[in-house]
């Protein structure tokens, strides 16, 4: 497979997201952010409850507080997952497949229901060969940043 910190640096960079986003990848990070116990409703809108749980999250993991989520905050912020997790942080990972999804029905594709089973898992790898990365189907730092950052989503 070659050497994993090259095939690393292809991976597109963490996208930087502040007040004012919407749609992708605000779902995921208000799906982490709850994981990481702040209280946000998951809605796709980087509003001023958004910033102020970003805020409160930056502040308790010793980061700048600047309601800006750009590499160190993703960095800080992931939660790796694999088969048998669930949770908040999986409905982050199904939310870049929803994203994923072409078909325009949202009854299509992998279901945002926070459990990682079967369908999550194979999602998972296909994604990860797609992108010539270490296929184990888990979710670690890697591949948070090639989802995140809107790697194959068409």
């Amino acid at each position: 497979m070659g050497n994993p910190l090259a095939v690393a640096s292809m991976i597109l960079p963490w996208p930087v997201v502040r007040r004012g986003a919407r749609d992708h990848p605000v779902r995921t990070l208000q799906d982490l952010l709850r994981a990481r116990g702040e209280r946000v409703t998951v809605d796709g809108l980087f509003g001023p409850r958004t910033e102020a749980a970003v805020e409160a999250f930056q502040r308790g993991a010793g980061l700048t507080v600047d309601g800006i989520v750009g590499p160190r905050t993703w960095q800080a912020l992931i939660v790796t997952v694999r088969r048998g997790s669930t949770g908040y942080a999986v409905r982050g990972v199904q939310e870049e497949f929803q994203f994923r999804n072409l078909s325009g029905d949202p009854h299509r594709g992998l279901q945002v229901d926070g459990i990682f089973g079967p369908r999550t898992d194979a999602a998972v790898r296909a994604f990860q060969e797609a992108l010539g990365i270490a296929v184990d189907g888990i979710v670690g730092p890697v591949t948070w940043r090639a989802l995140v950052s809107g790697m194959l989503a068409g």
